[in-house]
């Protein structure tokens, strides 16, 4: 059965072509077998019985005979032997009898399978049959309401599942969330080797030079850091999915805790910085775009080169140095009570995002502009506004969504150095203070944050291609 003659406007017509379609994914079936295991046990005595009365094996059984009897193995194999043969004389290659025998044996009988199955498919929809199977018994029987009202409160995580599966933008979701934990576990994993592997001993750092064998043995066996490698690995794992992130090395604090109060500052930031970015780069990009090799374009763009180049650090104390220190026109250092003080570290972080995007942009729109549909439009009358807001500025976002969405993640993992210069305490400069040592439970829970933030902001980065691009959708509906 196919799902495309199944209608879908009512549940029960949704359900089992929904049903059919993931059945082409071997995760999915077995999702949907422990979901459901209480009617796939009854939908399995349905089969068996249905497969007693199955004519698929008598008709095969029918048509190998009459294969067998016409001598048609006797005759492939000697088309196929003639073929090797020849091979071997053109390309006069060293094949003995027997390796011949062995490959005709092989091919005969892959064909002969071939052609069998091809044959009973053929004379079964002559019939107007269909081979009993599992999954066609288990759709089969969705399509009737009184199997599926009865079913419907001992499947009912299977049919939810199947139900979230047929919208097409939440089943994009909810995989791309579900991908969010393997990153998690990748980045958990690669941190922590790095971490073991790293010639820092925590002990010797935390306590001191004077601290004797002992005191550096009570230590480690103190924090687990004398278990062997899995083991370590294991707890740290563990400690993140039951986000009991434990104590630090240095201080005793609560790492969960001390995340928690630091992190916040940093999204803050960041998150700032690239609306800024974006609200000056995106117009600086497209007006660039339209002025093409003029005066203003050039004018935009060596601006942009000089805040690539510029280093965050650098232009961090120039700002300092000027706006602070001369003008004492604002605070030289961060304070959460004054917005003021947020304004030199945002444009800081954001010079080199807003430079990017702003090339990115330009180049884009410059390759945008030059096709064959936006001339169209202008030849239809439309105006240059018109064109830039219906045509032109949708098709350019989806590499400049790109951009944004890889820059942002290097922003808020590389915040550290725009934190250390404002003096501001975020989960960039904890991080950055805790490598060190290295107190190996506080840098994970860091780590594991900013991990999660970015592979957030890539779910909405891709959800984002699909508002912009029509065909991106498209394809959304079909998978």
């Amino acid at each position: 059965m196919e799902g495309g003659d199944v209608k879908t406007a009512d549940l029960p017509g949704l359900i089992p072509y929904t049903y059919g379609k993931m059945q082409h994914r071997h995760t999915y079936q077995f999702i949907l077998f422990i979901l459901g295991l209480p009617v796939y046990l009854y939908v399995f005595v349905i089969y068996l019985f249905r497969k007693k009365n199955d004519a698929y094996f008598s008709i095969r059984e029918e048509i190998k005979q009459s294969l067998l009897s016409s001598e048609y193995s006797e005759r492939m194999k000697l088309e196929f032997k003639d073929e090797l043969v020849q091979k071997r004389k053109f390309f006069n290659t060293d094949i003995s009898e027997k390796q011949i025998d062995n490959q005709v044996e092989k091919w005969t009988a892959e064909y002969f399978d071939k052609t069998l199955a091809e044959k009973t498919t053929k004379k079964l929809k002559e019939q107007g049959r269909e081979r009993v199977t599992f999954a066609g018994t288990f759709q089969q029987l969705l399509l009737k309401r009184l199997f599926l009202y009865l079913s419907f409160i001992p499947g009912l995580l299977m049919y939810s599942f199947i139900l979230l599966y047929s919208n097409p933008y939440i089943k994009y979701l909810v995989e791309r969330l579900f991908m969010t934990i393997f990153v998690v576990v990748g980045v958990v994993f690669f941190v922590f080797t790095i971490l073991y592997l790293s010639p820092f001993d925590p002990a010797a750092n935390i306590l001191g030079e004077t601290a004797t064998k002992d005191q550096i043995a009570a230590f480690n066996h103190l924090h687990g850091l004398d278990q062997p490698y899995f083991i370590q690995l294991w707890e740290a794992m563990k400690g993140i999915a039951t986000f009991d992130l434990g104590l630090s090395f240095e201080g005793k604090e609560d790492v969960a805790a001390s995340i928690a109060n630091r992190f916040p500052v940093t999204f803050k930031l960041t998150v700032i910085s690239l609306i800024m970015a974006v609200l000056v780069a995106i117009p600086i990009g497209i007006i660039s775009a339209m002025k093409r090799n003029s005066f203003l374009d050039y004018t935009f763009m060596f601006i942009a080169l000089i805040g690539l180049s510029i280093p965050n650090f650098w232009q961090g104390l120039l700002f300092i140095l000027g706006f602070s220190i001369k003008l004492k026109w604002l605070p030289a250092t961060f304070n959460p009570e004054s917005w003021l003080s947020m304004i030199m570290p945002v444009i800081v972080l954001g010079t080199a995002l807003t430079a990017s995007v702003a090339r990115m942009t330009r180049s884009s729109m410059l390759e945008v502009i030059n096709e064959d549909y936006i001339i169209t439009a202008k030849s239809k009358g439309l105006s240059q506004s018109q064109v830039l807001r219906k045509h032109a500025i949708g098709n350019a976002m989806i590499p400049i969504i790109t951009v944004i969405g890889l820059l942002f993640g290097g922003m808020l993992g590389g915040a550290a150095v725009t934190e250390k210069v404002f003096n501001i305490s975020g989960i960039g400069s904890y991080i950055v203070d805790k490598q060190f040592i290295p107190d190996i439970p506080a840098i994970m829970g860091g780590v594991v944050y900013v991990a999660i933030t970015i592979s957030l902001v890539n779910v909405i980065i891709d959800i984002m291609y699909a508002f912009f691009d029509p065909r991106i959708r498209s394809k959304m509906k079909q998978y």
